[in-house]
């Protein structure tokens, strides 16, 4: 049975301090919903069932937007494979359980396009889940996320609720992590041409070949399906959602180094792992249901560029 969001019914919004979490809370109070729930880490450590039982059994909201994880690039995955795998199923599966436990109507669970077999057919569909190997450098994370969404999965089938995933691209936008060693590609370039751009250096050397393939959806454009697929879907098959559109990452340092105005030269450090060598979501059944990104790419840089020059400390962690 398809579920819609009640505007006087209780969400809560897990993570809602973090990039994706943050967006879903304005994307909602946008669209007129105001019963929205939120606690801090320090307030509830979704990594303790006992804490996550009894803030449900308190709240009983009646829809989870469940964004809270442990994110990182390439760096922190590889460094910290069993903490990645460990906190992000203990998050999910806490929330989720409890979700279930206490009547929730509708729970949508984020999930991540690294879920997909590293050699997937490109665009990669739904379909191509679990049909192959995964991506080494990021296995820990993957394994942890597939494992939430089929949870939500397997719930459908056997209690009949109504908990779907959706599976953004790579993310970028206000309230995202700019560390120069374990944040996702974007930001982190947005920080090294930022820095160098104020330090005069005549040089930036950048990971990997830079001939990788990658697709980048602004955080508001995903908060905003992520509402649309609450109120559009029910399904257990996870929805993708994305640009449909692809860059190597070479442009993109080029597009960055524009955005911000480094005018030095750009080297490239082929003993830095590339990562998958293309990432490109199938995002048709999404623009079937009648939702299409709005955010291109240089214009949301520009957006993200401005979010970390007014934040400093954000800038500086």
């Amino acid at each position: 049975m398809r579920i819609w969001m009640d505007k006087q019914g209780k969400i809560y919004v897990a993570g809602h301090r973090g990039m994706v979490g943050s967006a879903i809370v304005r994307a909602l109070q946008k669209e007129g919903y105001q019963n929205i729930v939120t606690r801090s880490h320090r307030e509830v450590d979704l990594c303790r069932q006992e804490a996550v039982d009894a803030f449900f059994a308190q709240e009983k909201p009646d829809y989870v937007f469940l964004a809270a994880a442990k994110v990182g690039g390439i760096v922190a995955n590889q460094e910290a494979l069993a903490d990645f795998m460990y906190e992000n199923m203990m998050m999910e599966m806490n929330v989720i359980h409890a979700a279930w436990k206490n009547g929730c109507k509708k729970l949508l669970f984020l999930g991540s396009s690294c879920i997909y077999p590293r050699m997937a057919p490109q665009p990669m569909p739904e379909s191509c889940l679990l049909t192959s190997e995964l991506e080494k450098t990021n296995e820990a994370y993957a394994l942890a996320k597939i494992s939430g969404l089929k949870y939500c999965e397997f719930l459908n089938r056997q209690y009949g609720t109504d908990y779907i995933s959706a599976m953004p691209t790579n993310l970028y936008g206000p309230n995202d992590n700019y560390h120069p060693l374990h944040s996702h590609v974007l930001p982190a370039l947005i920080r090294r041409f930022h820095e160098a751009k104020e330090a005069g250096d005549r040089e930036v050397v950048c990971w990997g070949s830079g001939e990788p393939l990658r697709e980048f959806l602004y955080v508001d454009d995903l908060a905003d399906a992520c509402v649309f697929l609450m109120n559009r879907y029910s399904g257990n098959e996870t929805v993708n959602v994305g640009t449909g559109k692809e860059l190597t990452i070479r442009e993109l340092t080029r597009l960055v180094a524009k955005v911000v105005g480094y005018e030095g030269r750009i080297l490239w450090d082929a003993s830095k792992p590339d990562g998958t060598p293309r990432k490109l979501l199938d995002v048709s059944k999404l623009e079937k249901l009648g939702w299409k990104y709005k955010i291109e790419l240089e214009d949301g840089i520009r957006l993200a560029y401005e979010d970390f020059l007014h934040n400093p400390m954000r800038a500086e962690r």
